[in-house]
């Protein structure tokens, strides 16, 4: 889920937010035409690493945060702000608070600095609970999305309102005990196919199909608008902890995808550099 297209209300934090262990980024990174780049952050942070985040926010996003009536949903939208603008400025070698953002009709959100059109740079987010991702891209379409896994959220009536009648249908074949996950894993994977599309839910989401089951690939099966459609995506299952779901979307095949964690250090002393 993205703050940048508040669709539905954000989901609380009910579980612990330990999952599998992601690598350290590198000092330096290549970033190709070839190459996806996913980072993973925390947003329970300190309140040195919040201040500093807070620094580096735009006017507009620290009126965003106050509208937040709890403080932890207040530092975490910071975090998530905070975050995306030091890795942006990593890739785009500026200061971090001069970043720009813009956004497309239904809330996808650009880098408006013409450094980043001069390379090519695109990029996604969403957060979920006390996790958040990022994807990075140069020259071509991405989009990220994650959800915490709560079997309240997952029922029936959903279902029937968002997926197509062919996942209805597999969603229902499942045992009892794997519909939950294979319920977010539709989810996610529909969520990020238009957040890379930039279409929000103008797009209706059971006018194309996902797959969904436990262990099954992420691909996109069908466009019902335009059959050669889903040739032109691939869509990747991210493996997180038990208690979230998340997908990547981006056009083309065959990119090679690399998973950095972004962590409380780096905010504190970033002085490593990225490559692109």
């Amino acid at each position: 889920m993205s703050s940048e297209s508040p669709r539905r209300p954000a989901l609380q934090n009910t579980s612990s937010c330990e999952t599998h262990f992601w690598s350290p980024a590198p000092g330096s990174i290549d970033l190709g035409t070839h190459n996806l780049h996913v980072w993973r952050a925390t947003l329970d942070l300190s309140r040195p690493a919040l201040d500093s985040l807070w620094q580096i926010l735009s006017s507009d996003e620290r009126a965003r945060s106050d509208r937040f009536h709890f403080q932890r949903d207040r530092d975490r939208f910071v975090s998530a702000r905070g975050c995306l603008r030091i890795i942006l400025a990593r890739y785009l070698a500026i200061d971090p608070s001069a970043i720009r953002f813009t956004y497309g009709p239904y809330g996808k959100p650009f880098v408006a600095n013409r450094v980043a059109a001069t390379r090519g740079l695109t990029f996604n987010l969403a957060h979920s609970a006390c996790l958040a991702l990022y994807a990075f891209a140069r020259e071509c379409e991405i989009g990220i999305d994650l959800e915490q896994i709560r079997a309240d959220l997952a029922g029936d009536d959903i279902a029937e309102r968002f997926f197509s009648a062919a996942e209805v249908t597999r969603l229902r074949s499942l045992p009892p005990i794997q519909q939950t996950h294979a319920f977010f894993n539709c989810w996610t994977r529909k969520e990020a196919f238009i957040k890379a599309r930039g279409t929000g839910l103008s797009q209706p989401l059971d006018q194309f199909d996902v797959t969904l089951g436990p262990g099954e690939p992420a691909v996109l099966l069908e466009t019902k608008w335009d059959q050669s459609e889903a040739a032109r995506w691939s869509l990747q299952s991210i493996d997180l902890s038990s208690d979230f779901a998340a997908a990547l979307a981006y056009e083309g095949r065959d990119r090679q995808i690399s998973y950095w964690q972004f962590d409380e250090k780096t905010i504190l002393n970033d002085s490593s550099a990225i490559e692109i």
